[in-house]
């Protein structure tokens, strides 16, 4: 690789294959999902991701190639991730805490590399394809916004501090009784 619009195709190319990725992963979030709110969320999200898919195809289309095959380490790097957190058979409830934390890496994630290509598109001339990746990237900051409200709803119910708590306010109480 030597030129910054082979760089372009190839980092549109690993965005193509994060977007595929992503789409089969949100179906599987919105299958998991106990918080009804949160299962919409995530097929909502899938048919955007979708639509993301089109964009980067009529990206390639614009530039008159066809997109090599890659794949998205960074992205496969994220499902892993989530996958194996599943592996240790959290409950429904934080589960749905650890996929709302998930999906906002991924859009972190996104954000980022939309940013990326849209400085890189404006550097090659390509107005069409920045306007293109404006348009998702616009979409990937609305829907993190989305994921951050949803996760100040959706809170376990047990979190695990309880009786941690109530042990360290105790020694508090008799400290101030013994100052007093």
């Amino acid at each position: 690789m030597e030129t910054a619009r082979e760089l372009f195709a190839h980092e549109l190319a690993d965005m193509l294959d994060a977007e595929k990725k992503l789409t089969e992963a949100l179906s599987e979030l919105a299958e998991q999902s106990e918080n009804k709110e949160l299962k919409k969320g995530f097929e909502q999200h899938r048919q955007q991701t979708e639509e993301h898919v089109q964009r980067i195809e009529q990206v390639f289309e614009e530039l008159g190639e066809s997109p090599e095959s890659t794949e998205c380490k960074g992205l496969a790097g994220l499902i892993e991730e989530q996958k194996s957190f599943q592996e240790e058979e959290p409950s429904p409830e934080i589960l749905d805490v650890f996929n709302i934390g998930a999906a906002q890496k991924v859009e972190s994630y996104e954000i980022r590399a939309y940013e990326s290509l849209i400085a890189l598109a404006q550097e090659l001339g390509l107005r069409r394809a920045s306007q293109l990746l404006a348009r998702t990237l616009k979409e990937e900051e609305q829907t993190l916004k989305k994921l951050q409200t949803l996760s100040r709803k959706v809170k376990p119910s047990q979190t695990g501090m309880e009786g941690e708590e109530e042990d360290e306010i105790a020694p508090r109480r008799s400290r101030k009784r013994r100052a007093a």
